[in-house]
């Protein structure tokens, strides 16, 4: 099926691009040729070729993207490309960080000499050369510094080659690093290594406030990120009039406030008003051309067109459209009611009442007049149940109401004015009892043997044989002793 593939020359030996980018202390990066045709993968520490001895680099891009590196950088490839000698070994590696050990104390050192010569310089960081061979000093000023006496002091003082190469406030902000305002590690330290000039008319094109502060980054400068968008802008803004002048019209001349470039639409405020009025770019473009030719309009935004009358056919299909969905939406399912009891009526009714309209006070006397007719022609009168606390009660509820031939009885004179006990006389005795001196002047009964049957005991000592001694009662907790005793309540 596929016979025509053993019919292709395929690639057998595919030679790799022999420059390599290597990447040195402080995101410094070369291009160096892989003459022996090493096997390198990214992030391989290799010994490469440098003036005056040899450094320790990492491998930072291979392939086909070096060429293309190299060509956006506008490196040729000729023979001033140095070679790469080989893999590091671990005494290397050894010799390697002894060396960036040094780097610290140097640096602090080589400070204090530069106070002491009162020199208008900032030195910000010290390379040494993996052999040892020289150290490469970085600094900025604003002015040209002399400093023959200062590599003088420093050769005596390290007993090393000395460079001193200046650089400015970007690749010095670079070589330290950091986080910007974005959150993210500054875009010179990671993958920027040409620094345009930035300028404040990309912050004005872009309608930023010119606040130094906020357009400013680590190194003090202008954002090199201004530079991002502003093509962007710069394309946008084509179709958007310039305005250098208000625009006429018969309430005042209105001046340009404020453009939002990508929403097309301009502001506007009047002298003397505080409120700014939105206005479409073709708008403002026809405003221009009016002005021009001397008439001033009458405001500054048209008013809204009304919209075609629709046909009456199709405006009474989709209004009743439109109320078959209210009709649906608005219907929910109802729920089916179960039956209460007949003890609920007055429940009901209270509802029944809460949901009425309010009325007069005479309907609302009337209403209630016929429903407490009602009420009592339906069912009985609740009778609450009567609880026996005390024999007083029972008289009180026992006794005989007034009737009409009966007088009510004469009310008892208080303690105070009644008579004394003395001078009231003996209390007569009562019907079929003897008179309380005859009672205790009596003889005892002598006392019976046992077996022995005596005469029939009176009434009185009969109820004195059934009576029991009495029982203290608890103090109740919670239900009352009454209701413990009777079944709970129930409505008839």
């Amino acid at each position: 099926m596929f016979d025509w593939l053993s019919d292709m020359d395929l690639p057998v030996s595919f030679e790799e691009f022999d420059i390599v980018e290597i990447r040195f202390k402080g995101g410094r990066k070369d291009f160096y040729r892989n003459t022996n045709r090493l096997d390198l993968t990214t992030g391989d520490a290799v010994v490469v070729d440098v003036p005056n001895g040899h450094h320790i680099g990492f491998v930072s891009l291979k392939g086909e993207l070096v060429r293309l590196q190299m060509m956006k950088k506008k490196v040729d490839n000729n023979e001033e490309i140095r070679s790469i000698y080989r893999i590091a070994n671990e005494k290397d590696m050894e010799k390697f960080n002894e060396v960036r050990d040094l780097e610290g104390t140097t640096m602090y050192r080589s400070r204090e000499i530069i106070q002491q010569l009162g020199l208008k310089m900032k030195l910000s960081d010290v390379e040494y050369q993996a052999d040892k061979s020289k150290a490469t000093f970085y600094y900025s000023a604003d002015d040209r510094v002399d400093f023959r006496d200062l590599i003088r002091k420093l050769a005596e003082e390290f007993k090393i080659r000395i460079e001193m190469r200046q650089i400015s406030l970007r690749h010095e902000a670079g070589r330290l690093g950091g986080i910007g305002s974005c959150g993210r590690e500054l875009c010179c330290s990671t993958w920027l290594t040409d620094f345009k000039s930035v300028s404040t008319t990309a912050a004005r094109y872009q309608n930023l406030s010119l606040n130094p502060s906020k357009l400013s980054g680590q190194c003090g400068r202008l954002k090199c990120c201004l530079n991002y968008e502003l093509e962007t802008y710069m394309d946008a803004l084509k179709d958007i009039p310039t305005v250098n002048r208000p625009l006429q019209t018969q309430q005042g001349d209105a001046i340009l406030q404020k453009t939002d470039i990508f929403k097309r639409m301009m502001w506007f405020g009047y002298k003397g008003d505080n409120n700014w009025y939105p206005v479409p770019v073709e708008r403002v473009q026809e405003i221009q051309e009016l002005n021009a030719k001397g008439v001033a309009v009458e405001t500054l935004l048209l008013e809204p067109k009304e919209e075609p009358k629709q046909n009456e056919f199709v405006a009474q299909v989709e209004g009743s459209l439109e109320r078959l969905d209210d009709k649906f939406k608005s219907k929910k399912k109802k729920k089916k009611k179960k039956k209460k009891p007949a003890g609920t009526q007055p429940e009901q009714a209270s509802t029944e009442a809460l949901k009425q309209p309010k009325e007069g006070p005479e309907k609302k006397q009337e209403q209630q007049t016929s429903g407490e007719r009602g009420d009592q022609e339906q069912r009985p009168r609740k009778q609450k149940p009567f609880k026996n606390k005390n024999k007083n009660r029972e008289d009180r509820d026992n006794r005989e109401p007034l009737g009409e031939g009966k007088e009510p009885r004469e009310a008892k004179a208080p303690r105070q004015q009644r008579e004394p006990r003395e001078a009231r006389g003996p209390r007569e005795p009562r019907e079929g009892r003897e008179p309380r001196e005859r009672r205790e002047n009596r003889p005892p009964s002598p006392p019976k043997a046992e077996g022995q049957t005596g005469s029939a005991p009176t009434a009185g000592e009969e109820r004195g044989s059934e009576q029991k001694p009495k029982k203290r009662r608890k103090p109740f907790k919670g239900k009352k002793p009454d209701q413990e005793s009777k079944p709970p309540r129930t409505d008839v």
